[in-house]
């Protein structure tokens, strides 16, 4: 696997979490797969921040559902085709912390596997989609703090404008994992 020695696939059965790849299928914002499989990885040294996130959602009765993970700069360079807003999207060349492996979207499911409201779907580029939007119903807040507090107790940071992304500190000091590394 690409970068196999600092990423770590991430499966239901040995991690606890649901996993969506969304860029494995054509629901995304592209309408077409971008990536080949619905693989999972984080670098390595995320998945001990994963793990205590899964922790802290088993305490509030809630599972954390994966949406997207490591990304390969091809893949990253596909999406900036389809979306070059700045505020949701990093420069190519600068490279996208999801293809340091240090970047993961999710989401919260209940016990019965439904989704939790987040006001907006995943990948919404749109401002009801930034932390804190104040047009939202309470439940909708509620339900994005509790992200937010799994999220962060775990040592993850948030970006501002995506409900769903959250990486660890100090994410640009990785460097990027291309397919041959």
């Amino acid at each position: 696997m690409v970068g196999s020695d600092v990423l770590v696939e991430i499966t239901q059965a040995t991690h606890g979490v649901v996993i969506n790849m969304v860029y494995a299928g054509p629901d995304n914002l592209t309408g077409q797969p971008v990536y080949a499989t619905d693989r999972c990885w984080l670098h390595r040294d995320v998945e001990s921040h994963l793990m205590r996130a899964v922790e802290l959602a088993e305490l509030a009765g809630v599972q954390l559902k994966l949406l997207d993970a490591y990304r390969s700069p091809q893949a990253h360079a596909l999406l900036c085709r389809h979306l070059s807003d700045p505020r949701y999207i990093a420069d190519p060349k600068l490279g996208s912390n999801h293809s340091r492996g240090v970047a993961v979207d999710l989401t919260l499911v209940d016990e019965g596997g439904e989704e939790l409201d987040m006001g907006t779907s995943f990948d919404a580029m749109v401002e009801p989609s930034h932390h804190f939007h104040p047009s939202l119903p309470p439940e909708v807040h509620r339900n994005r703090f509790l992200l937010l507090g799994i999220m962060t107790q775990a040592g993850f940071l948030i970006l501002d404008e995506e409900w769903w992304h959250y990486q660890i500190p100090d994410a640009r000091s990785y460097p990027m994992i291309r397919p041959d590394d």
